[in-house]
Formats: structure tokens, C-alpha cells, sequence
């Protein structure tokens, strides 16, 4: 899958990307990974194309239910008013106008509950693969980013130690007495050692 690839590459990018001592900040070239992100959004399921589409029609759904019941009721009104002379008529066309209005309602409001029933497993589904895609890829990108900091302090640490023991050294070749106290910590690299 291309969006697979496009992610190790961004993986890669973070991995080999210059960065800034004791920062803990890199650089990185926004442009190519602007367009790695373009790349990705091209490639993304049609999960979301679907999603969008599926919106669209809900609301056509829901437009077409709206000018039905509307053209309903005008129609019902029209019959009611030609019909108002007689009173038993007026009175079963009211009924009627009614009824109508009741069995279009009803149509309306199945029409949306379904659509919302339809939309939400789509989205549900689209959520369950996005949680798929983090828990894998996400997840591990993190993972490489913290242990190349870790490595990072690890060198940190092992070059102060070396420059402590060749500060020794000095001092013993002059026949100075070894400094009583370290060099201060700083709180973070305390945390680190």
C-alpha cells in the first residue's frame, strides 16, 4: 500500500534529520515533507470520499423527504379549500391532509434515523481502520524517535565521563590534588543518567 511506503519515509526523514544539541528539536525540509503529506492525503482510503458522498446524499435525502412532504401538504390544502363549501366533504379531506401529513412525517424521520444509522458504521469502520493505521505505524515512529534521544544522552553521558577522566589526568600529571566536587548536573541529563 503506497500510504504504508510514504509513512516509512517520513520515518526515515525524522530518523536522519540533523538536529539541535540538548534541544531535542530537529530540521527538517518542509517542502518534501509537504509533499510526502500530499502524497498520503491522494492516496487515502475511499472510506472518506464515501463518507463525504454519504453526507451529500443524506442531505439530498432528507431535501427530496422535505419538498415531498411540502408539495404533500400544498396539495392537501388545495383539495381542503375547493372542498370547504360542503362540510362533510371539508371534513374528510382535513382527515385525509392529516393522515398525509403524518405518513410523511413518519417517512422523513425513517429516512434520516436510517442515514444516521448507515453514516455512523461507515464512520465507525473508517474509525476502527485509522486506530489500526496509529496503533502500528504511529506508534512505532515515536518508539524510534525516543530511543534515538536516548542514544543521544547515552553519548551525552559518556562523553562528559570521558572528559571528567581526561580532566583527572591533567590534574595528576600536575601533581594537583583531584577536585573534591563534580561539575553540576543539569536536571535533565540527571533524569537521563
Amino acid at each position: 500500500m503506497r500510504v504504508l511506503e510514504l509513512l516509512e519515509e517520513i520515518e526515515e526523514i525524522v530518523d536522519t534529520a540533523a538536529g539541535f544539541p540538548l534541544t531535542g528539536k530537529i530540521m527538517i525540509d518542509s517542502e518534501e515533507l509537504l509533499e510526502i503529506v500530499r502524497e498520503i492525503r491522494a492516496e487515502l482510503p475511499d472510506e472518506i470520499q464515501q463518507a463525504q458522498w454519504i453526507k451529500n446524499e443524506r442531505e439530498r435525502i432528507i431535501a427530496e423527504a422535505r419538498t415531498q412532504y411540502e408539495a404533500v401538504i400544498e396539495d392537501a390544502q388545495k383539495q381542503a379549500d375547493s372542498l370547504v363549501e360542503n362540510n362533510d366533504i371539508t371534513v374528510r379531506s382535513k382527515l385525509r391532509a392529516d393522515e398525509l401529513m403524518r405518513v410523511t412525517e413518519d417517512t422523513a424521520k425513517q429516512l434520516k434515523i436510517g442515514t444516521y444509522e448507515y453514516l455512523d458504521g461507515i464512520l465507525y469502520n473508517f474509525q476502527g481502520k485509522m486506530e489500526h493505521l496509529n496503533s502500528i505505524y504511529f506508534g512505532e515512529m515515536f518508539t524510534s524517535i525516543e530511543k534515538a534521544f536516548e542514544d543521544i544522552n547515552s553519548a551525552l553521558a559518556a562523553n562528559r565521563d570521558e572528559l571528567k577522566d581526561m580532566a583527572y589526568r591533567a590534574q595528576m600529571e600536575d601533581g594537583a590534588e583531584p577536585p573534591q566536587e563534580e561539575a553540576p548536573v543539569p536536571p535533565e541529563m540527571e533524569e537521563a543518567e
